[in-house]
């Protein structure tokens, strides 16, 4: 195993505070707020799907917790992967982080697809260039180039170290954050109470519409988890990582309720209807400018940027600590010997990221769909490790600790197992049957690679690795 891991380093601690919070918020706010936030609406009614991101966004803040805790008192790289680990033992930590790895590759595949799907807003027409058609979609040359050019940009900056992505992290989310402070201001000012009529859905009833709103709002929050994966690379007091965790899911909550408010007080239901990118065109009325809708796609853009560069690095962690682990194999636990970025495991990012857009838009869409399973399964496993942990270990140093813990845990554990019976039969949001292929034939693969990896390192060489990452010591040592 020594010699097959080539690398003569270790993650070091260089992410501050600042960087940390711009990571978790621009993972959370991607793309999906400039697309969706029309038929949020019109689902639930304005205010109806304002309610929606705000129960949705409690879940998310008591499963958050759990996270915050178990991420300061063990703030090694591979997040889940560690907690789990230390809970229920080898297989489920590798069960954990081999799902919610398969979260972070669909959203970098998404994004590889997001990306030229707006430059058509910008530049209408510049698809050319017919390649194949997937699933009722024409793959056009141009089209993919945007995407793969994306990808590979977005490689090189996590490439060349975790500095120079969380620099480009800070200096896009700023840019998302003025474009959004900008908008409500707008919107506040110029927009009328009488466009957000009606404000629960006529057609759904207020429950029913809420409930069409909430099955979505989990899946717009995927991205705090990343501060656990890079936990080895945070310079903060631990109890500071629990925190600012906490802080970054509750600007989240309070950025997608503004951003609801803000467009409907400016589109009215008859505009809503008539729009296909309900924000900008609301930033468009509440300034009467063109320029104004091109500026908020530009936030999308930069929306699209943050959320990339955030997987990319929690996608990459978490392969880079199964690997070193001994549970997947030994190569891609290679750390780059100048940058001290996981090298081999951002390459497999990359190139995943790359094949996406030869697939087309409808393709990822199922992808995405598998890849949501993968997160809350993994958010399932951290909430039980959660409350394994302050039965089994209760004097265990919790940096920060969270109050009412039995209370906290259990409703963590039953609202992590109501997430994943929206994706089982029966539900409205369910998994299509090439949806659950996907997802089985993702850990199928993982688990062949997971017992060769067994059998070619062993059980024992596991558990030491990971006891030694858990008292904090150097994996590598000697090297």
């Amino acid at each position: 195993m020594n010699n097959e891991t080539s690398t003569e380093t270790h993650l070091t601690r260089v992410l501050a505070r600042k960087d940390v919070l711009a990571l978790a918020f621009g993972a959370m706010i991607g793309w999906g707020w400039i697309v969706l936030t029309g038929s949020w609406i019109q689902s639930a009614g304005s205010l109806g799907a304002i309610t929606a991101f705000l129960i949705g966004g409690l879940i998310i803040v008591l499963v958050g917790l759990t996270y915050a805790e178990l991420a300061s008192a063990m703030p090694q790289v591979g997040g889940e992967h560690v907690y789990s680990y230390r809970a229920m033992g080898h297989f489920a930590s590798f069960l954990c982080t081999w799902a919610i790895t398969l979260g972070y590759v669909s959203v970098v595949a998404f994004e590889a697809v997001a990306l030229p799907t707006v430059v058509e807003h910008l530049f209408p027409n510049y698809a050319v260039g017919q390649m194949w058609n997937i699933a009722g979609w024409d793959v056009k040359a141009t089209w993919v180039a945007v995407g793969v050019a994306g990808s590979v940009l977005m490689m090189w900056i996590n490439y060349i170290g975790v500095r120079t992505a969380a620099l480009v992290q800070k200096v896009v989310t700023l840019l998302i954050l003025a474009v959004g402070i900008l908008f409500i201001t707008g919107a506040l000012f110029q927009g009328s109470t009488e466009t957000m009529q009606p404000l629960f859905s006529v057609e759904e009833g207020v429950m029913g519409g809420i409930m069409m709103v909430i099955i979505m709002v989990p899946f717009m929050f995927v991205g705090f988890d990343v501060i656990p994966q890079a936990a080895e690379e945070i310079n903060l007091p631990f109890r500071e990582i629990g925190r600012v965790l906490m802080i970054s899911v509750i600007l989240a909550v309070f950025w997608y309720s503004f951003i609801i408010l803000g467009t409907a007080l400016m589109l009215d239901p008859e505009a809503l209807g008539a729009s296909s990118l309900a924000v900008p065109d609301a930033m468009q009325a509440a300034f009467q400018a063109p320029w104004a809708g091109n500026l908020m796609i530009l936030a999308g853009i930069a929306g699209i940027i943050t959320s990339w560069n955030a997987f990319y690095i929690g996608g990459s962690r978490a392969i880079y600590a199964l690997a070193h682990s001994g549970m997947l194999p030994a190569f891609l636990a290679k750390l780059h010997p100048k940058h001290r970025t996981p090298t081999n495991a951002i390459l497999v990012m990359g190139a995943l990221s790359s094949l996406a857009p030869f697939f087309g838009r409808q393709a990822l869409v199922w992808l995405v769909v598998a890849g949501g399973l993968g997160i809350v399964i993994a958010y399932l496993f951290v909430a039980l490790s959660f409350v394994v942990l302050r039965r089994r270990e209760p004097e265990m140093t919790r940096p920060f600790r969270v109050r009412r813990g039995k209370t906290v845990g259990a409703l963590s554990v039953i609202l992590s197992v109501v997430l994943i019976g929206m994706y089982l039969p029966g539900s409205p949001s369910a998994l299509s049957t090439i949806e659950w292929f996907m997802f089985a034939g993702w850990m199928a693969i993982g688990l062949v690679l997971y017992a060769w990896s067994r059998n070619r390192y062993g059980v024992a060489y596991s558990d030491t690795m990971m006891k030694r990452e858990l008292a904090g010591a150097d994996p590598y040592p000697g090297r």
